[in-house]
Parts: C-alpha cells; structure tokens; sequence
C-alpha cells in the first residue's frame, strides 16, 4: 500500500498550489479519501474529505472558498487545489484513505511553506 504525495514547496500569500496523491496497492474506489495538515506546534486538522464516490465533500471551515478537492478513481489519485494562499495555511500536508470497514493509510506527507 502506498500514498506518495506531490506538489507542495514556497508560494508567497496570495498564490496557488496544487497537490496530489497517487495510490496503490488497495483498492482507491471504495476509499473515502482526506487531506490533513498540521504545522510546527499545533494538532493534525482534517483539511477536505471527498467520500468515495465523490458525492460528499466537506472542508475545513478555514479553507472554504480557496480550497478544492477532488478525486480521479481510474488515476486512483486525489487532489488539492489551493488558491489565495495565506501563511496559517504553512503545514504538512497529508493524504489519508479509510474505508468503512477499519483499514486506514496514511502518506508520509508534503511540505507546504507560504511566505514572501
């Protein structure tokens, strides 16, 4: 099993990044799919969910408007893409699949910096 997460970095406040997490090796369509964060000092906070048909969505009430995920069964990959960047939003960001049924796995996470 394995949820390899890409395209976190530096974006100055304001700017744009989109991130994405390609799995493996359990079946991704059953998965109702998470990014999570937690930055330097504080709890992991659940970002965005997208059940596993991707009929139900929900956010953190902080990203609403700026963040949206979104999901590709036939990629097995799940998205986040993040506009008006602000530096609370500095974290790592890590991509989580649970299934009703108890199995859970975790990436190992992206590093997301927003500064100028």
């Amino acid at each position: 099993v394995q949820l390899v997460e890409s395209g976190g970095g530096l974006v100055q406040p304001g700017g744009s990044l989109s991130l994405s997490c390609a799995a493996s090796g359990f079946a991704f369509s059953r998965y109702d799919m998470s990014w999570y964060r937690q930055a330097p000092g504080k709890e992991r906070e659940l970002v965005a969910r997208i059940s596993s048909a991707g009929r139900t969505i929900e956010y953190l009430d902080l990203v609403k408007g700026r963040f949206t995920i979104s999901r590709d069964n036939a990629k097995a990959t799940v998205y986040l893409q993040m506009n008006r960047l602000k530096p609370d939003d500095t974290a790592v960001y890590s991509c989580n699949a649970k299934v009703y049924y108890g199995y859970e796995y975790w990436g190992q996470g992206t590093q997301v910096t927003v500064s100028s």
